[in-house]
């Protein structure tokens, strides 16, 4: 039981980095952010496996050392309580009197009468009763106390099985889709997507679905102004190709379930709709591209790759400002996150944006490693601040970007956990188990009879063998319905 303590203990610790160090099967846009703001670290974290804790090997470790610890808690002990629930009550001790609550006193009924009538009070009462013929009778009560607390211990196990069913073959995949476009549930529609050790891409359930709209409310005033109070998504699903059309409102808290997998609404953002028309006047780029919140004004970082325009590649990164503002000290900046005012603020670029080597990039990330950005005739960096519906043109015949409109975007997480029904089960059983331990007493009761002076003589004790509880209330309950079959109201108590 202490290694078991001490694994659990190791386990908690080992969780903490998984809540302070960006995960990559939570949000691997947030791994990369920190990876460029640590880069002396990030080899270090890799090697640990910080950057996916509870999938590397010494999390790994702890976790099936706890339960190979639980199974060595719980199963030994199987036998002593399945030995214990068989056993009889204890025989009554000689001293009743020297236990923790002891009673005497004077009845009119026969010995045999009284014993008898004690036998069936203790049964009343939910004791395990045996009556001995020397005029004595033992009660226990509790046997299931000790269950409660081997329910409790292997719920623990439950728990830890469900999450390993859970790891081995569900999955977890994240995904951006901006308002009017659809998803289809395959390995290629994903932006990211961590499946279990057990868990190939053929398994994946073949539904897909459609965000038709997407609502947010920020609040007007106040110290929270700009808090979202509430957003949701509007989509339309099937559950396989050829079945009927659904329709369904995701909130927080309120996913989508279907069949081989669960849709929540983790996520929004902004993705602006631009043109852009290369410098013979050809269009090279038409449509939305989203761009990521950087802060509570949302705020957002993207950029835009335009590979086919001529004679050079063209590249923007910047911001996106939903309400636009400005001041010498900070620049532009976003003054509040509903897009009440939106600009773009960029920098163009022209050259070559790397596409064509073959090698992944990143659709957030640009790569300036042989583009050069445009400037000024002064020969500083030719920035664009474009407001809604406006057209800029870019230096040197470039080409010209048109700021078109806004649209949103909304942050999925498609995942499937088939052990969590099994944790679900093991959580119910705890709280079962700790209720059980928790106000089951066990309990010992013993009565002996005997004639003294041509009466009944009555002793009563009992042992609370869980500390604290109301003991002498229970011995007084008891005396109360010995009593009740005297033939008068005449007793002597000591």
């Amino acid at each position: 039981m202490r290694t078991a303590l001490i694994l659990l203990f190791l386990l908690a610790l080992a969780a903490i980095p998984g809540s302070i160090v960006p995960q990559r099967d939570v949000d691997p846009f947030a791994v990369g952010r920190w990876q460029d703001s640590h880069p002396t670290l990030t080899p270090i974290y890799e090697v640990l496996g910080l950057f996916s804790v509870f999938d590397s090997a010494w999390f790994s470790a702890i976790y099936i050392l706890l339960m190979i610890s639980l199974m060595g808690c719980v199963f030994p002990r199987l036998k002593i309580y399945w030995r214990g629930m068989r056993a009889r009550p204890p025989k009554v001790p000689r001293n009743l009197a020297r236990l923790p609550e002891s009673r005497s006193f004077m009845l009119d009924a026969d010995p045999a009468t009284a014993i008898e009538h004690a036998g069936s009070v203790l049964r009343k009462k939910r004791y395990r009763v045996d009556v001995h013929p020397d005029g004595s009778a033992s009660g226990e009560r509790g046997y299931l106390r000790e269950a409660g607390n081997l329910v409790f211990h292997f719920s623990v196990l439950v728990v830890l099985i469900g999450f390993a069913v859970a790891s081995l073959f569900g999955y977890k995949g994240g995904v951006i889709v901006v308002s009017g476009q659809g998803f289809s549930n395959s390995l290629s529609q994903y932006d990211e997507f961590v499946p279990g050790a057990l868990f190939g891409p053929d398994d994946l359930s073949p539904f897909n679905f459609t965000v038709d709209a997407f609502d947010v409310e920020f609040l007007q005033g106040g110290a929270q102004a700009g808090m979202p109070i509430d957003f949701s998504a509007d989509v339309t699903y099937q559950e396989a190709p050829g079945q009927p059309e659904r329709t369904k409102v995701l909130a927080v808290n309120h996913p989508l379930d279907l069949e081989g997998g669960s849709v929540f609404l983790v996520g929004h953002g902004y993705a602006p709709r631009v043109t852009v028309r290369d410098g013979e006047g050809n269009l090279a780029y038409e449509g939305p591209v989203v761009f990521l919140p950087q802060d509570a004004s949302f705020a957002s970082f993207g950029v835009i790759k335009v590979p086919d325009a001529v004679p050079e590649q063209l590249g923007f990164e910047g911001v996106f400002l939903p309400t636009y503002g400005f001041t010498m000290e900070r620049g532009p900046f976003s003054q509040f996150p509903d897009a009440l005012d939106p600009v773009l603020s960029i920098l163009p670029y022209e050259g070559d944006l790397g596409m064509d080597s073959g090698e992944p990039q990143s659709v957030y990330e640009l790569d300036k490693d042989q583009l050069d950005v445009l400037k000024k005739p002064d020969g500083s960096d030719f920035r664009l601040d474009i407001a809604l519906g406006q057209t800029k043109q870019l230096p040197d015949g470039a080409g010209t970007i048109t700021f078109d409109g806004v649209d949103r975007w909304v942050k999925l997480q498609v995942s499937d956990s088939p052990g969590k029904l099994i944790a679900l089960g093991g959580v119910l059983l705890a709280i079962a188990g700790l209720l059980a331990s928790l106000f089951i007493r066990p309990r010992r009761s013993w009565v002996r009879v005997s004639s003294r002076d041509g009466r009944t003589f009555v002793e009563l004790a009992g042992l609370d063998r869980s500390s604290g509880g109301d003991l002498k209330d229970e011995i007084d309950e008891l005396e109360k319905l010995l009593q009740q079959h005297a033939d008068g109201p005449n007793r002597e108590k000591s």
